[in-house]
């Protein structure tokens, strides 16, 4: 059973340079943190009114791994600290892969 974590980004200020900051910091967790199995991360290039700006997907084993993803400590001190501090609002969907 493969769960797929994505999480869509609205910064507080979401200029071309703060947007590729915060895509590299979550990027940055591909080799960080061992539990991931997959990681994109991309940026909304339209930029409708109801668009998030950044959009995170990770691809792990099971709930258990979800569970040890969130409490990681890189995932914790560096992309959760940075991404708290320059976001709007964030939205999220946890689905099992078929």
């Amino acid at each position: 059973m493969m769960i797929r974590h994505v999480v869509c980004f609205k910064l507080k200020d979401p200029t071309p340079e703060n947007c590729e900051q915060a895509a590299k910091i979550l990027r940055s967790m591909e080799g960080n943190v061992e539990m991931l199995r997959d990681i994109r991360v991309g940026i909304d290039f339209l930029h409708s009114e109801r668009s998030y700006d950044l959009i995170l997907e990770v691809s792990l084993d099971d709930a258990e791994a979800l569970e040890a993803y969130q409490n990681h400590p890189y995932h914790v001190q560096v992309v959760k600290k940075h991404m708290h501090a320059v976001r709007e609002s964030s939205v999220a969907v946890d689905y099992v892969l078929p």
